[in-house]
């Protein structure tokens, strides 16, 4: 571990705790509309949800597996680094709660309240507690604790109503799991939407639940459980059914170690120590929480709103465009006359999804090979290629099993598409296929041909629409080979493919980066880089980032979540900028720019600048080639560079601060968002015709 870094790295982990504090900002900023704020008090949440479960649980393994081992960028055990974590986590509670408190508040006057039961009406307490009777309290599964009754296993972020009960000077726990198959809320007659939490209409009614108990301290609580299990490290056997092993994994994660212990009120000393002992926890680990554990159901609530209501409390609607250089015919036909690049969720996936339909049914097309980590539930995209199988093509679909929380969609996808004919391989033991590429091979006039698309997003319908991505469909030759020759490389387990245009990790990716970063460093004051991903982590590319600062090179990173390297710290990182745009759309591009003007290297793949990305993973990057589709990055990247309203600044002490509020305002989504709309589709590009037929044409008019 180099002394010298610790000068301008910060820790992963806390880097983390700053960018969700950056979502929960959103949550606080008043131009944002209502329910908008609530949605994202709802994504802090999940995001702190799956932080525990994934990061904190690995640091609480390396404990107990290598306690004496420092992060290389911040110098900490893994025991400093959980310590500092959740020091750092109980002052965001308490902002998350009050966030939340507000929002509630300025929901009433619209009719959308989430009430406690004190504030029901009369009739609603009746109401509630008839819906308890008939329709809760006979599916119920009550449990007590005691020398017959063991504590049972809780599952991970599910909820339970506690108490403790008396009966004949005998104490005991009660526990009650809140029904995984009914509703989060209770909804109440009436045209307002006014609602109350199930756990909170279990938690009214214990003495119907306990009849013959004396019932006190009444509380709900949930735990997170460390997810982090990786089938990379299971010893796999030739004979191993890979899928089997998956769901093997997803059992196994739902019984692993608590690290979090969420409570609704303040536990009795008495309590705290019981629940530290059966959980195996320590008093840090247990945060109180006013609001919900659980708050997808504002996303329900969102979407049954009264349309004029809709418009107060929600963004103003926005759907994906036909792109601007896209015609309405032929999508084949217009890449073979030029690289096209779509620009999600502002201009629409169809393009490329009616590429994959075309090529389903082309009589010259013979094969179709893609990589697959994320899919919606719902695909098109599977059911084209299932077509394309049953049409005689030969369809691989390289499908990456171990996409965390993915995975059993992904199973359940290999296993319709193995159905109608494709063949699927998976990743490598030790390396996820994380990159994001397709291949169409067609025969044309006796010679082979090829559509290359690459991207910068998953093939997913649903955050094609939420997420900002690139997507680059080419019918580049050379391209096209190189992605024939990655795809024969990862069907016969070679890793070590050599290419002549695309970069691919873990061999050529991260070397060409920093190969294209020391091009820059030579050039001095006149270098220019910018760079565009969700994290930067890897220790290598932060050393040559510093080094590239101290030869004057003017270095960009938009970095939307973590980021190890502090700049502007003087002799380090002079003359490097790090911003972070957080806003009504997830930033997911990676991009890699170098240098500037006819010289300008650029690059859009999959890859973060992360080690697992750079060393653990199959990514693939491309470079733009079209002057075309140059300028509209560069555009992008100049649009982002100057935003100054959801832009925030990272400082060398480690914090974010927003950009001065000055005119002219740019929020660079939403200026995405006007160019969609403005954007005029070209005109369908006819097939070629002779030029003996045209002349005919012309003379019989």
């Amino acid at each position: 571990m180099s002394k010298e870094l610790l000068n301008y790295t910060q820790n992963r982990e806390l880097s983390w705790l700053k960018f969700n504090q950056r979502v929960l900002e959103e949550a606080q900023d008043e131009s944002v509309p209502l329910l908008e704020r609530m949605k994202f008090v709802a994504i802090f949440t999940s995001n702190l949800d799956e932080f525990f479960m994934i990061r904190v649980g690995s640091l609480y393994d390396m404990v107990h597996t290598d306690a004496k081992a420092k992060d290389s960028r911040s110098g900490m055990t893994a025991q400093e680094q959980i310590q500092a974590i959740l020091e750092e986590v109980a002052p965001l509670y308490k902002e998350r709660d009050k966030t939340y408190s507000e929002i509630k508040k300025e929901l009433h006057p619209y009719g959308v309240c989430g009430l406690d039961y004190k504030e029901l009406e009369p009739q609603e307490k009746k109401y509630v507690k008839h819906y308890f009777k008939n329709q809760i309290l006979p599916i119920l599964s009550p449990q007590i604790v005691d020398a017959n009754h063991p504590f049972p296993h809780l599952l991970n972020k599910e909820l339970y109503v506690t108490a403790s009960l008396k009966m004949d000077n005998k104490s005991m726990m009660g526990i009650v799991p809140v029904p995984q198959f009914v509703s989060d809320i209770l909804c109440l007659p009436g045209h307002d939407i006014r609602y109350i939490r199930m756990e909170k209409v279990i938690l009214e009614h214990l003495n119907l639940v306990f009849p013959k108990y004396e019932v006190s301290e009444a509380n709900y609580i949930c735990v997170t459980r460390n997810a982090d299990v990786s089938p990379d490290d299971e010893a796999l056997e030739v004979t191993d059914d890979f899928r089997y092993l998956m769901q093997q994994t997803i059992h196994k994660r739902r019984r692993m170690a608590v690290v979090r212990l969420e409570t609704a009120n303040k536990l009795s000393e008495e309590t705290q120590k019981y629940f530290c002992e059966k959980f195996e926890i320590e008093p840090n680990q247990i945060f109180r929480t006013k609001m919900p554990m659980k708050l997808d159901y504002i996303f329900g609530i969102s979407g049954n709103l009264p349309e004029a209501m809709k418009r107060s409390l929600t963004y103003t609607p926005f759907s994906p465009q036909n792109s601007g250089h896209v015609a309405a015919g032929n999508v084949m036909r217009q890449i073979k006359k030029k690289d096209i690049l779509l620009f999600y969720p502002y201009e629409s996936m169809d393009p490329f999804l009616r590429l994959i339909k075309e090529a389903s049914v082309n009589p010259d097309v013979m094969t179709i090979k893609i990589t697959i980590y994320r899919l919606a539930k719902k695909a098109r995209l599977v059911e084209y290629l299932c077509a394309a199988a049953e049409n005689g093509k030969e369809v691989t679909v390289l499908i990456e099993l171990r996409a965390r929380f993915d995975e059993q969609n992904n199973i359940d996808w290999s296993e319709r598409l193995e159905e109608a004919g494709c063949r699927v391989i998976y990743g490598f033991d030790g390396y996820k296929v994380h990159s994001k590429i397709c291949l169409i091979t067609y025969r044309s006039r006796g010679e082979i041909q090829y559509i290359t698309q690459i991207g910068t997003g998953n093939y997913n319908e649903k955050t094609a629409a939420m997420y900002t991505d690139l997507s680059l469909m080419t019918a580049n030759p050379a391209i096209g080979k190189d992605a024939a020759e990655f795809f024969k490389n990862m069907s016969i387990g070679n890793l070590a493919g050599q290419y002549d245009y695309l970069i691919v990790s873990p061999t050529s990716l991260k070397q060409k980066i920093l190969y294209l970063m020391d091009e820059e460093i030579k050039k001095g004051s006149n270098g220019r880089i910018i760079m565009k991903m969700n994290s930067v982590t890897d220790v290598d590319f932060i050393q040559k980032v510093s080094e590239a600062s101290r030869s004057g090179v003017k270095v960009d990173l938009i970095v939307r979540g973590i980021c190890c390297i502090l700049p502007g710290v003087t002799g380090y990182t002079d003359n490097v900028r790090v911003m972070s745009v957080v806003g009504r759309y997830l930033e997911h591009p990676r991009i890699f720019s170098f240098g500037s003007g006819n010289d300008q290297k650029i690059y859009i793949g999959s890859a973060d600048m992360m080690t697992r990305n750079t060393e653990k993973r199959v990514e693939v990057a491309a470079p733009i080639l079209d002057q075309d589709i140059r300028r509209q990055i560069n555009h992008y990247l100049k649009v982002m560079l100057s935003d100054n309203v959801k832009a925030r600044v990272l400082g060398s002490d480690g914090k974010y601060r927003r950009k001065e509020q000055k005119e002219p305002y740019i929020d660079s989504q939403n200026v995405f968002m006007q160019e969609a709309l403005q954007a005029k589709p070209p005109q369908e590009v006819p097939k070629k015709i002779g030029l003996l037929k045209r002349i005919g044409r012309i003379f019989s008019r």
